[in-house]
């Protein structure tokens, strides 16, 4: 049977008095009940270590073990001969009271408190056993309470009602009670009754400051949920704005790139056009350059021709012409150039735009993510 976990309690320590009803022995330890179910498991009856005491009966020379805790009685139980107190563990010790139906298990805080009690048990086991036979009982032959749920205090009660009046001064007619006595004993019971009510009073008064405590802080976090769900809702309807808004911006954007593709597809091909026109001319001209060049080196030769001055003149005139076209040549050159350059900006420009758009779609995606999770959550 496995022992449960114990925290240290006080050193024991005998009490002296042996008044009856007083505790001759009393001592700290953590209280146990086998389960009734397993058999082999411990309950615990007591929430931490309470004062467990050996308590004499001088009227019916009657030995127990009582322990309370509060109100309620952890432990009642009446020692017998045949009882026998088992070490199970250096700290832990445990025997068995038939009449209350229950193993009872002790745990100390050192070796030396549970040998303490031992040696206190097997005295007292002792002395029950030398105790003559019938003294264990009352006038009546009736035994006495032994559940462990029985209050000691109304057992006491119960035992000054049924003792007898020590050396009465005068004999009652019928077996009627002295009113003295009488008297006492509902006085002792109406006293009980008033400590009993006014400590389910104290109870339930620190069971409504507990609860009115609990109250207030179900309402604080009922108030801080409240608080945080609306601002979570808030923040989900601005989100779904500020996303309506980044796929407004994409479709714009989407909408200029289509349109500058566009307008750059056609600017190249018309280019590329003037381009494959200025090229064939220049080549043409260069051609030309040739053979009049081819020309005039042949015509310089019979310059004192007349007729040759006169076809020298109009070389000349050929030379100006080619001349000409040569600078509109370099003009076109020119203009492509310019074109080209445009041509590059504008690139330059559709791929900004063109990066600004992937961070708007990454951010959109970032968002959606988000409002995902605030949806899932």
């Amino acid at each position: 049977m496995s022992e449960p976990p114990l925290q240290p309690p006080p050193a024991c320590s005998p009490l002296l008095s042996r008044r009856r009803e007083q505790p001759i022995f009393s001592c700290k330890a953590h209280v146990f009940h086998i389960d009734p179910k397993t058999k082999r498991s411990w309950i615990p009856a007591s929430a931490s270590a309470v004062s467990v005491s050996f308590f004499y009966d001088s009227t019916r020379n009657l030995h127990r073990i009582i322990s309370v805790e509060g109100t309620k009685a952890v432990i009642n139980s009446t020692i017998t001969p045949n009882m026998t107190f088992t070490k199970t563990s250096q700290k832990f010790g445990q025997w068995s009271d038939v009449r209350a139906n229950t193993v009872y298990g002790l745990g100390f805080g050192t070796e030396a408190e549970l040998n303490k009690f031992i040696e206190k048990f097997q005295e007292i086991k002792e002395a029950a056993r030398q105790a003559p036979a019938g003294s264990a009982t009352n006038g009546t032959g009736s035994t006495p309470t032994t559940s462990a749920n029985a209050s000691p205090v109304i057992a006491r009660a119960v035992k000054m009602d049924q003792q007898p009046s020590e050396s009465p001064k005068h004999e009652l007619k019928g077996g009627e009670k002295p009113a003295g006595q009488a008297a006492s004993s509902s006085e002792a019971q109406l006293k009980y009754e008033n400590d009993r009510l006014k400590l389910a009073l104290a109870q339930s008064s620190a069971n409504a400051k507990k609860w009115e405590v609990e109250l207030t802080t179900l309402k604080t976090n009922n108030a801080r949920l409240t608080a945080a769900l609306q601002e979570s809702t808030a923040n989900v309807e601005e989100w779904k704005l500020q996303l309506q808004s980044y796929k407004e911006e994409n479709g714009r954007l989407r909408g200029r790139v289509l349109e500058l593709e566009a307008g750059r597809g056609g600017d190249t091909a018309e280019l590329s056009r003037e381009l494959h026109q200025l090229r064939a001319r220049a080549d043409k001209l260069e051609t030309d350059g040739k053979r009049k060049d081819e020309e005039n080196r042949k015509l310089a030769a019979s310059l004192a021709d007349p007729a040759a001055k006169a076809q020298a003149d109009g070389l000349k005139a050929l030379d100006q012409e080619n001349e000409q076209l040569r600078g509109q040549l370099s003009r076109l050159q020119d203009q492509l150039e310019m074109a080209l350059s445009a041509q590059e900006s504008q690139h330059k420009v559709l791929d900004t735009l063109n990066m600004q758009l992937g961070d708007k779609i990454a951010e959109l995606q970032g968002i959606h993510t988000e409002l995902h999770q605030a949806i899932q959550t």
